[in-house]
Parts: structure tokens; sequence; C-alpha cells
């Protein structure tokens, strides 16, 4: 058994446990049925109240928690997408910690997903020898959720075979799973108020397994963009790789300098060359613009390894030249073409950057492989 104090990622529920606690506390609203919290307060603990000390943990549009959380409080499921690494999981994690008070009702969706990991599943020794029975059923977290009356997260769903996908569409609309092996009153397993789905599905793999229009009907859609502004990215990724640097042991904090020349530089070629977050960004068209996934996610990944790299090699924060390296692992993941692509913005864009930086991450450039 794991205690808290190793664990490597607590649930959003136990991060922010003395948040929640003290929401629910103050919480006079009116609740939807089987919320943990009322909507108002919900919508505080996922984007921030700085008066009561509410910390922002969705940097994103309020307005699309907002319109999360009442799809939520309907009869409708509610489907977030978006690239990779906007943030559409820990939405999800966060909206399940505040309205359920869990957020550990978790399908992952997979080629290999089956629908007994959905719904419910046997334990056989029990099934062999006593037969079906509510002793030997194994609810799965769709029906934990709908018995337990818990928002339950469906991630990735569209890369899950259709059929798996459709054996949502009954329950999601009659709100009853059917287990035909359970005779009379046992067979029906109805939801409780508080129940619904949170699905997410990234548009990268939009096609690889498109969902049915029925399906589809019984869902809200949401679309989760990048962070708009600039500063706020920065912030963000300096934060979360601070986080993860001092769960990793690392004591130092990571360079301002590297946090900021990192993400431009990811801005940047998620834009193709485009960006103008500043007067030295240039304009360039969006020919380079990079297939890799060059989310915030995705950034903060690299300042977390960048930070690594510095402290267990050498004792320091981490510096350009492991910056250079530790985007190779970036650009390399979906075609050979962007590994050229950032060779080509280390030796053009960097170049014409003055700042300490900008020039050194530029003399590394020789550093990135291939």
């Amino acid at each position: 058994m794991t205690t808290a104090r190793t664990v490597q990622r607590p649930p959003a529920e136990i991060r922010y446990a003395e948040e929640l606690a003290a929401l629910r506390a103050a919480d006079d609203a009116p609740r939807p049925p089987g919320w943990q919290l009322s909507l108002r307060a919900a919508l505080r603990f996922v984007t921030g109240d700085p008066d009561t000390g509410i910390s922002r943990k969705f940097v994103g549009d309020r307005s699309l928690a907002e319109r999360a959380l009442v799809a939520l409080a309907t009869n409708r499921g509610l489907m977030l997408v978006g690239e990779p690494g906007t943030a559409k999981s820990l939405l999800s994690e966060l909206i399940a910690a505040a309205v359920s008070g869990d957020s550990t009702l978790v399908v992952q969706g997979g080629a290999a997903t089956t629908e007994d990991q959905i719904k419910y599943s046997w334990n056989y020794a029990l099934l062999v020898s006593e037969g079906p029975s509510e002793r030997s059923l194994v609810p799965a977290p769709v029906l934990r959720g709908m018995l337990e009356g818990r928002l339950v997260r469906f991630e990735e769903i569209t890369r899950c075979p259709l059929e798996v996908q459709d054996c949502l569409l009954s329950l999601l609309s009659e709100r009853v799973v059917t287990i035909p092996e359970l005779p009379g009153e046992a067979g029906l397993a109805f939801a409780a108020h508080g129940f619904n789905v949170i699905a997410t599905a990234n548009t990268r793999d939009r096609g690889v397994n498109e969902m049915s229009a029925a399906l589809k009907r019984r869902f809200t859609f949401e679309t989760v963009f990048p962070i708009a502004d600039r500063d706020a990215e920065a912030a963000l990724v300096e934060a979360e790789a601070t986080a993860l640097l001092r769960a990793s042991g690392v004591t130092v904090a990571p360079d301002p300098d590297i946090v900021d020349v990192l993400v431009t530089t990811f801005r940047e070629l998620r834009a193709g060359g485009a960006g103008s977050d500043g007067p030295d960004q240039g304009g360039h068209g969006g020919s380079d613009r990079m297939s890799a996934v060059m989310s915030t996610a995705e950034a903060v990944a690299v300042a977390h390894a960048v930070g690594v790299r510095g402290w267990f090699l050498r004792g320091e924060p981490g510096n350009a030249a492991d910056l250079v390296t530790c985007l190779a692992g970036t650009a390399a993941k979906d075609a050979p073409e962007d590994l050229a692509r950032l060779r080509r913005y280390l030796e053009q864009r960097a170049a014409r950057r003055t700042s300490p930086a900008w020039q050194d991450l530029h003399a590394a450039r020789h550093l990135l492989a291939g």
C-alpha cells in the first residue's frame, strides 16, 4: 500500500482538500441534486477566487468552465475536445473533484478497452462456485458512478472501438445498466442523482474511431483551446515545472529566462513561426509549423527535464544547452522533418534575438542531433 507521502501524483480532491472543505463549509448556494458543491462554488474551485484564497487551477477561458458545469447539471454528458496537452483531462479531474469529491472513477480509452472495463465484470472464482450474484459482480467505473451518484471520466473515448463506445448509449439516455445475469430487480442498476460522464477526445485522433451520431447527441461538446495569453502560459509552465522538480528531488527553481525562451519557442513553433508575442518575434509564414504536439503540457515536461538534467548532472537549474537537448526528444516524435524545422528555428530565429538566454540557445544548436 502506498501512503500519501509516496504517491507521485495525488488526485485533485487530495491535493486541494483544504480548499474543497472551505468551499463546502461556506457554500449556501443551491446545488444540483447529488452535487457536493453548488455550481458557483465548483466554478470558484476550478477558476480560482483570490478573495477567499482559492487558487486558480485551470488557466483557460472561465466561460468554458462555466458552460461545462452547466452541461453536467443536465442529463447530457460533457465532451471536451481539443489539441493534445490543452488541459482537457485536468479540467475533467477538477470538475469531478468539485462535483463528486472523487475524480478517480476513470476509464482510459484505447484500442484494447472492453465493455467490461466500462460497466462491470465478474469475480470468476465466485461465479463458478456460487453462480451469478451481487457478491460476484465487480463494478467498473461507470456502474460505480451510477450507483454512487458520481461523475465518471472517460479519457480518449475516440480511441475505443465503435461497439465499445456505443455501450454508453442506453445508460446515458435511460440512466440504467441492465445486468441480464442477475434475476429480478438486482438485474437493473439505476443511476443515482449526481451521475454523469465527462469524456475527452483530442483532435489529433479525430477519425480514429469517429463517434456515432447517436452517441454525439448525448453529449454537449466544448472545445478546449491552447492558452492565448503568453504571460499566463509562461507563469503556468514555471509553476508546474517547479512543482514537478520539487517532487523529483530538485531543490532549485527553474531559471525564469530559460522558461521564457522555452515558452516563446513552443508558441512560435506551434504557430509555424508566425507568432507576434513581442517586438522581437519577427513575422514569418506558417510553413515551419511543427507536426509534433507543442502544447503547454509538453512545455512543462521539457522544463521539468531541463531542471532534472541540470540538477542531477551538474547541480544547476539547467541551461540553454540542456534545453536544446531536451527539445530534440519533443521534435522527434512524429516526423523526421520536425527536427529540421527545429534546427532552422535555432539557426535563424534564435540568432536574431539579443538577450543572453537566446544567444546561448543559438550557440547550443549543434547539440541537436540528426
